[in-house]
C-alpha cells in the first residue's frame, strides 16, 4: 500500500509526477524523467518513493485522499445547489494547486484503463455530487462538463500563472455547465 505523503517535498514529486504519467502514461515515464522533473537525482527520488510503481500507485492515492476530503466536508449538506457550489469551490483549489494530479484524473476520462480503480473514482464523485449516473444521465452528463471544464480552466490558469483571476471565473463556467446561473 502507498504511504501517505509526508511533507511538501512529497506532495510536490507527486504532483509533477502525476502530470508526467498523464502526458506520457505510466510505461513511457521514465524514472529518469521522473527525476529530473522534481530537480532530483535518481536515487533522490528513490529515497522518497521506492520505484516507480510506487510513486504511480502514490499519486492515485493521494488524489484519492484528497477527493475523499471533499466528500467528507459536503456530506452533512443536502443535495441540490449550495453543495455542488462547495463541491466546486474545494475541488478547483485543489485543481489549482495540484495541475499534475488534475492532469492524471483527466487522463482517466481520455484514456481508460490505466487508472486501476477507476469506477471507485466514479464513486466518489458521484457521492459528492448525488447524482445516480442510471436514473439521472443528462444531470451526470453535466457533472461530467463541469469537471472537464474544471480541469482544462485551472491547467490554463496554471500555464498563465493567474489563479486568483481565474478562479472565481472557473467557479462560474463550472456553476453555469451544472445548469446553476451565478447571481
Amino acid at each position: 500500500m502507498p504511504r501517505q505523503p509526508r511533507t511538501g517535498v512529497d506532495e510536490t514529486i507527486l504532483d509533477a509526477a502525476a502530470a508526467l504519467f498523464a502526458r506520457h502514461g505510466f510505461e513511457q515515464t521514465s524514472l529518469k524523467a521522473l527525476a529530473d522533473a522534481v530537480g532530483l537525482s535518481k536515487a533522490g527520488l528513490l529515497h522518497h518513493f521506492p520505484s516507480k510503481d510506487a510513486l504511480f500507485d502514490a499519486a492515485w492515492q493521494h488524489s484519492r485522499v484528497l477527493s475523499r476530503q471533499v466528500v467528507e466536508q459536503v456530506s452533512p449538506m443536502p443535495a441540490g445547489p449550495a453543495r455542488e457550489r462547495r463541491a466546486l469551490e474545494l475541488l478547483t483549489d485543489i485543481a489549482l494547486d495540484r495541475p499534475g494530479l488534475v492532469s492524471l484524473l483527466f487522463r482517466s476520462m481520455t484514456a481508460p484503463g490505466e487508472d486501476p480503480q477507476q469506477a471507485q473514482d466514479e464513486l466518489l464523485i458521484n457521492e459528492i455530487f448525488v447524482v445516480d449516473p442510471d436514473t439521472e444521465p443528462e444531470r451526470a452528463i453535466r457533472i461530467v462538463g463541469a469537471l472537464s471544464a474544471m480541469a482544462v480552466l485551472t491547467l490554463l490558469a496554471n500555464q498563465v500563472g493567474d489563479k486568483t483571476t481565474w478562479r472565481p471565473l472557473i467557479l462560474a463556467t463550472c456553476t453555469d455547465a451544472l445548469g446553476h446561473r451565478e447571481t
